[in-house]
C-alpha cells in the first residue's frame, strides 16, 4: 500500500478541526475515516482498520489517552501508529502519552503541513519503507 491510499482515523470533538483535516487529508489521497468522541474513535478502529490514528486527548466518553492506551494494549490494533494532536502541552501529559505508545506528539494550534509529513512518515515507516 502506497501512502497516498493510507486510510487514516481522525478522533477530534471540534467539527471544524475535523473537518479541516478531513479536506486537507483528502486532498493528499488519504482515506480519512473521522470520529467525535473517544468511544466511536474504538469503534472505527476495530471496525474499520485504519492505517494510522491521529487522536485528541481531550475528547467526550474516553479522552485520548484511554483510546491510546486501548489501542496499544488491543493484539488486534497495536501495530497501528498513533499520533496524538492536542492542546495539552504539558510536559507529563506529552511524555505520558509518549509511555503510553503514542508515535509521535503534535500540539496545536498546529501546521497542516507538518502533521501531513508526520502522517507520510510513519505511514512509510509501517509499511517497511525509510
Amino acid at each position: 500500500m502506497n501512502g497516498a491510499k493510507a486510510r487514516v482515523l481522525i478522533c477530534d470533538d471540534d467539527p471544524l478541526l475535523l473537518e479541516l483535516m478531513e479536506f486537507r487529508l483528502r486532498a493528499k489521497g488519504y482515506e480519512v475515516i473521522t470520529a467525535v468522541d473517544g468511544a466511536e474513535a474504538l469503534v472505527k478502529a476495530e471496525q474499520d482498520g485504519p492505517d494510522i490514528v491521529v487522536l485528541d486527548a481531550m475528547m467526550p466518553k474516553a479522552d485520548g489517552l484511554e483510546v491510546l492506551a486501548r489501542i496499544k494494549a488491543s493484539p488486534v490494533l497495536s501495530e497501528i501508529p498513533v499520533i496524538m494532536l492536542t492542546a495539552r502541552k504539558a510536559e507529563r501529559d506529552i511524555v505520558s502519552a509518549l509511555e503510553k505508545g503514542a508515535d509521535d506528539y503534535l500540539v496545536k494550534p498546529f501546521i497542516p503541513e507538518e502533521l501531513l509529513a508526520r502522517l507520510a512518515r510513519l505511514i512509510a515507516r509501517r509499511n517497511g519503507k525509510r
